[in-house]
Formats: structure tokens, C-alpha cells, sequence
């Protein structure tokens, strides 16, 4: 696994040895990104579901302002911190599950990439409390894309068993 663009490009990142963590393939990866790009130059990210924190460092190195990583556990959370430490970089990273997750700040994007197997919509509504009006949540989901209050769907794509989903604080 590594970063794909930006100012870390074809930095080898770490991933848990676990199946607890499901990383995203390269392609969707790739397209998320791609579809991220008019709203990620100088945005505040949250990487929520982080794992080895892929998603996020990909963010940073494609000129994300700030990225704040939130991983339920501990022991996934130190590789974020290895791969932080490869690139050289320092951010948040919130050891918590995501229903418990609590900020005074909200954020321009909000990445989710939930476990396919435990994919509960209340903790997506839940998160996108977080959201700046007109904020964005790029969302990874198993079926097709659930409706959301306060959301406006932009956009959706189908890869393999992936599909990607941008919607909009409205």
C-alpha cells in the first residue's frame, strides 16, 4: 500500500495485519480522490474508520490543510502514527469509536470508510453533525448509496464490491 499523488507520492505505507481493517483498493482509491479534488485544496479532513490511516495521508499529501485521523482501536491507531512518522507529518488521532466521537471543530470533508460488515447509517448522521455547511462527506458503503437528513447525494460510483457516494451538508 502506498500514497498515489500529491507531495508523498509512492510513499509505502504501513497497514495492520488484521482483519478488522479492510484497506482500499488502489482503483477506488483513486477514484475517491479524484472526486475529492475540487473540495480538498486547503480543507480540514476527518478521516473517520482511519485504520493505517491511508485515506487521510493521502488527503495531506494532496494539500488537505489538516487531517484528524479517529480509529476505535489503540493498537491499529500506533501504525497512523508510524505512517505520520514516514512522511514526516504530526496530526490528531482520536482513539475512539465513531458513535462516541465528540468535537467542538467541524470539518470541509469527512471520509468514511466503515467496516461493510457492521455498516450502520446512525453513525454516518451521527458524523456528519461534524460537517461546515456545504461540508462534504465522501462516503465508502456496501450497497447503494443510503439517503441521509441534511445530506444532498452528489455523486456515486460502483467498484467491485465498493461503491463510493460524495454528498453535501445542505
Amino acid at each position: 500500500m502506498k500514497i498515489l499523488s500529491g507531495i508523498y507520492k509512492n510513499t509505502p505505507l504501513n497497514s495492520p495485519k488484521t482483519p478488522k481493517t479492510h484497506p482500499m483498493g488502489s482503483r477506488e482509491k483513486l477514484a475517491l480522490f479524484n472526486m475529492l479534488m475540487p473540495y480538498l485544496k486547503q480543507a480540514t479532513v476527518l478521516d473517520a474508520f482511519a485504520g493505517s490511516g491511508a485515506l487521510g495521508l493521502e488527503a495531506l499529501s494532496r494539500q488537505a490543510k489538516q487531517v484528524v485521523f479517529l480509529e476505535k482501536s489503540p493498537k491499529i491507531a500506533q501504525i497512523i502514527y508510524q505512517n505520520l512518522n514516514t512522511i514526516k507529518q504530526t496530526a490528531s488521532v482520536i482513539i475512539k469509536p465513531a458513535e462516541k466521537f465528540h468535537s467542538p471543530y467541524t470539518f470541509d470533508i469527512i471520509i468514511a470508510d466503515p467496516p461493510y460488515n457492521d455498516f450502520r447509517p446512525e453513525i454516518i448522521i451521527h458524523l456528519s453533525k461534524y460537517l461546515q455547511p456545504n461540508g462534504i462527506l465522501a462516503l465508502s458503503h456496501p450497497k447503494s448509496a443510503p439517503n441521509f437528513p441534511h445530506l444532498q447525494l452528489l455523486k456515486t460510483h460502483h467498484y467491485a464490491s465498493a461503491h463510493l457516494s460524495l454528498y453535501q451538508k445542505i
